[in-house]
């Protein structure tokens, strides 16, 4: 069977492949090394770019499955793409765990105020006073109880907070106390103390945190958006920020990224921005592998593949 993997993770990925495997590699250009006909399988890597991608596909008109490390794939699905007949699987699950930490992470430094402590240190100033509050009985809502609203719901438990997610078709998880459907959760709004996007980006999705919704939500309550830019109305949401419709917000992602320096949001109040590194681990790699061998092993013995993509979905 011929292969194409990316050059940067080929030699971590070969010796694990059988031996009568033929591998093509592929370069951050999208140049491969030796002819790419026959292929069936490709291993795409991170920040992968849409004139590479159909570079590749082109010089592979025998692809069959595609294999994405990422779990959005709203970047790979275009008009081209969805031409063509591909299995395509994605990386859903392998940044689940430091997502969801750093998720815990904006919800505790704002909680407790560790921006402004540290800005008393900073000023050698002992100050006290702040409004420092406790997680127990706060309600989360998670946009898309998926792999990493899981893995959020799981931790955020231990604060014994009431955890509430969404799902395209509702079913009890363990961890939270209400899962509801796509339009449900809009009704319980006034009483989220914090909201968690972990959505993937979709027609359907895109912009859904707008300016309703942000008004919806009580003055005391805070957005993180770990999921895409697009999901989140930033100008709405500058608004909200700027007027104290709400109390803050984190964002990990933005609509255009990096964030031009000339961006208002880098000086919107209460707004912590970090630039898209919540999913960041070295265990992380190790994960995707592990993922795709399991499916190249499936693949070649005729198994159902794990974390197949639909496509008229987008995830």
């Amino acid at each position: 069977m011929k292969v194409i993997l990316p050059i940067e993770i080929a030699a971590e990925i070969e010796p694990h492949l059988p031996a009568d495997t033929k591998v093509v590699l592929v370069d951050s250009n999208g140049n491969l090394d030796n002819d790419g006909t026959g292929a069936e399988v490709y291993l795409s890597w991170f920040f992968l770019k849409s004139h590479i991608l159909h570079q590749v596909l082109a010089a592979a008109p025998a692809l069959r499955w595609h294999h994405a490390p990422n779990a959005g794939v709203n970047h790979i699905l275009t008009p081209a793409y969805l031409e063509r007949d591909l299995i395509l699987t994605n990386g859903a699950g392998v940044h689940a765990i430091p997502i969801a930490e750093f998720v815990l992470t904006y919800i505790l430094s704002h909680t407790k105020h560790l921006a402004e402590l540290q800005a008393s240190q900073a000023e050698r100033q002992w100050k006290r006073g702040f409004p420092i509050q406790e997680l127990t009985d706060a309600t989360l809502l998670i946009i898309g109880a998926g792999g990493i609203g899981q893995a959020i719901a799981s931790r955020a438990k231990a604060f014994e907070m009431k955890i509430i997610g969404t799902r395209r078709h509702p079913q009890a998880l363990p961890n939270f106390d209400l899962v509801v459907g796509v339009d449900e959760w809009r009704s319980l709004l006034s009483e989220v103390d914090y909201l968690v996007v972990a959505t993937p980006l979709t027609s359907e999705t895109q912009g859904l945190i707008d300016e309703t919704v942000l008004r919806s939500l009580s003055p005391h309550a805070y957005l993180i958006n770990i999921a895409r830019g697009a999901v989140v109305d930033e100008q709405a949401l500058i608004k909200a920020l700027t007027e104290g419709w709400i109390a803050g917000a984190a964002l990990d992602t933005v609509v255009k990224e990096p964030l031009p320096s000339d961006s208002p949001l880098w000086t919107v109040p209460n707004l912590l921005i970090t630039p898209h590194c919540s999913g960041h681990s070295p265990k992380v790699k190790q994960r995707s592998i592990e993922l795709f061998l399991d499916n190249f092993n499936r693949y070649q013995t005729g198994q159902p593949l794990r974390n197949v993509v639909d496509k008229q979905a987008g995830y």
